[in-house]
């Protein structure tokens, strides 16, 4: 998917969306599930966790799944790595972002800036995104299969190109998302499945570090230029 041209769509979709009718953060059945949410994700330092992936393109209609492991400490750092079905690091350091392929020998480094402004797939699942201050909030009924999880579906208040929808899916037992999708301006959505998940687990600094491997071919974008494509949705 090309993502950067979603991106220069991004002030026509936030023009041409049609959200429902303002409406408060969170209904009153939602609101105390959203305060345990984002109570439990500010008294988490960080976690580990196992993720099933799956890229839905709305234009052939076909999917992409994707399995790996995410760790993720406050403020913002982020080990993405996913395992199969090709290997692929994207790394959200305290300085910079490294998206790289190692069966490409190829390596992307960004500005923090696309963490906040073109990954919200990561700021919703490690609870970066304040559910009751970026979204009109909606509980919906449970789906079969997850009766146990309650089911969330999100309007952002200011919608972009690449997030005019979201659903969660939190665990009543720990007031965690286990499961979370986001769907862009094109109808293209990005489902994360949560399959274990450890709060708090001892997470070492070389975890959010990288260093490209010698032979590896560095694209350099910090200067806010982009390239063709851009993590989790490659």
């Amino acid at each position: 998917m090309n993502i950067w041209h979603a991106l220069q769509a991004m002030v026509l979709a936030a023009a041409l969306l049609a959200l429902p009718p303002a409406a408060p953060a969170a209904p009153p059945d939602a609101a105390p599930l959203v305060s345990k949410l984002q109570s439990a994700y500010a008294a988490m330092h960080g976690f580990q966790a196992t993720f099933t992936q799956e890229l839905t393109h709305q234009e052939s209609a076909s999917t992409e799944t994707r399995h790996g492991t995410l760790l993720f400490r406050k403020p913002l750092l982020v080990r993405w790595e996913t395992n199969s079905p090709s290997p692929e690091l994207l790394l959200v350091s305290a300085t910079d972002i490294w998206n790289w392929l190692p069966d490409e020998e190829l390596a992307y480094r960004y500005s923090l800036d696309l963490a906040r402004d073109s990954l919200p797939i990561i700021m919703v699942v490690t609870g970066q995104s304040p559910l009751d201050r970026d979204f009109d909030v909606e509980r919906l009924p449970p789906e079969q299969g997850d009766a146990n999880l309650i089911h969330l579906l999100l309007y952002p208040r200011e919608p972009s190109a690449q997030l005019t929808e979201a659903q969660v899916w939190i665990d009543p037992a720990t007031s965690l998302i286990r499961q979370a999708q986001v769907m862009d301006f094109y109808g293209n959505t990005n489902l994360i499945r949560f399959d274990s998940l450890t709060p708090d687990a001892a997470l070492k600094d070389e975890a959010f570090t990288f260093t490209p491997p010698p032979g590896t071919e560095v694209e350099d974008h910090t200067d806010g230029s982009h390239p063709a494509m851009t993590p989790l949705m490659r």
